[in-house]
């Protein structure tokens, strides 16, 4: 073989190679050592730590719901749940799409920025919604309208073109183009919102650095000299059940953490106003008293 006619040929008078016993004893030692110190290290990698807080269950019981909460802290590569079975479990994103939704009208030039004006259609539906309305206001208020017409201008094919490419819950787009994320096939689960918030905040996900900033920008729902939460509430349905969720991450002076509060309802009950007034307060309420309990935040 040609390989072999470049091996290294000993001269013919070199002497035998020899390895003492005490040289033996020291390579085998130096093994040894290596080896316990790769099992060291190895065991000495952090895992990550969860805490399941059936206590939590307290805050649901005041507005006689069900639900799930979990909170992230990175640093610590910690989960913190309540009711960890709906970790994974997918639900309808309602309003809390209008986050990718937003992304997506300003990556595509739909949406030029904060301040784009789409006029109101002339459809009555609430005080709030019933005006023109820009981003900034269009997401604060949830105003299900605005993002309507978004998507239509957006069309189908880039909106499912940019739900793949973002990994958004099941990306699934069936159900009408102003509709999927409401009745139609969108999912996603406590995770995988988690999962989004993520890479949205460490600029991860397949946008512009300029639409993530301005997306994080009216995402704001608190700002204070201790913390800031950015965030997002949604609402609507799951087969017999209504689902509420409130999503967002909040920011502290040294550290991150990334929450999902998820709430259920059988929808007959939400026919009582002051249920169905109760049922929206709640997805908030209990993540800042939550956040009250844990000491994350200064009331």
């Amino acid at each position: 073989m040609l390989a072999d006619s470049f091996r290294f040929q000993k001269p013919t008078n070199a002497k035998p190679e020899t390895v003492s016993s005490n040289n033996m004893t020291t390579t085998k030692q130096t093994i040894f050592l290596l080896t316990l110190a790769v099992f060291g290290l190895t065991g000495c990698v952090q895992r990550q730590a969860t805490e399941v807080r059936a206590d939590f269950k307290k805050y649901y019981d005041q507005f006689n719901i069900e639900g799930s909460f979990v909170l992230y802290d990175p640093q610590a590569d910690k989960y913190i749940f309540y009711n960890k079975d709906q970790f994974e479990q997918t639900f309808s994103p309602a309003s809390t799409f209008k986050i990718c939704n937003s992304l997506i009208g300003l990556e595509t030039g739909v949406i030029k920025d904060e301040n784009f004006v789409i006029p109101w259609d002339s459809v009555v539906r609430n005080p709030v919604w019933d005006k023109d309305h820009d981003l900034k206001t269009a997401f604060a208020n949830s105003t299900v309208w605005y993002y309507q017409e978004l998507a239509r201008r957006v069309g189908g094919q880039k909106l499912k073109y940019w739900l793949d490419q973002a990994n958004y819950g099941n990306a699934d787009t069936s159900g009408g183009i102003d509709q999927f994320w409401l009745t139609g096939g969108l999912r996603i689960s406590p995770k995988q919102q988690i999962d989004f918030l993520k890479r949205l905040h460490d600029n991860q996900l397949p946008f512009s650095k300029r639409s993530i900033d301005i997306v994080k920008n009216i995402m704001i729902a608190k700002d204070t000299l201790d913390y800031v939460i950015r965030a997002k509430t949604g609402w609507g349905g799951h087969g017999k059940k209504d689902v509420g969720w409130f999503v967002g991450y909040l920011e502290t002076n040294d550290n991150v953490y990334y929450f999902t509060n998820c709430v259920q309802i059988e929808s007959e009950k939400l026919n009582d106003v002051n249920r169905a007034i109760s049922f929206d307060n709640s997805r908030t309420e209990i993540v800042y008293k939550i956040f009250d309990e844990l000491k994350l935040t200064k009331q």
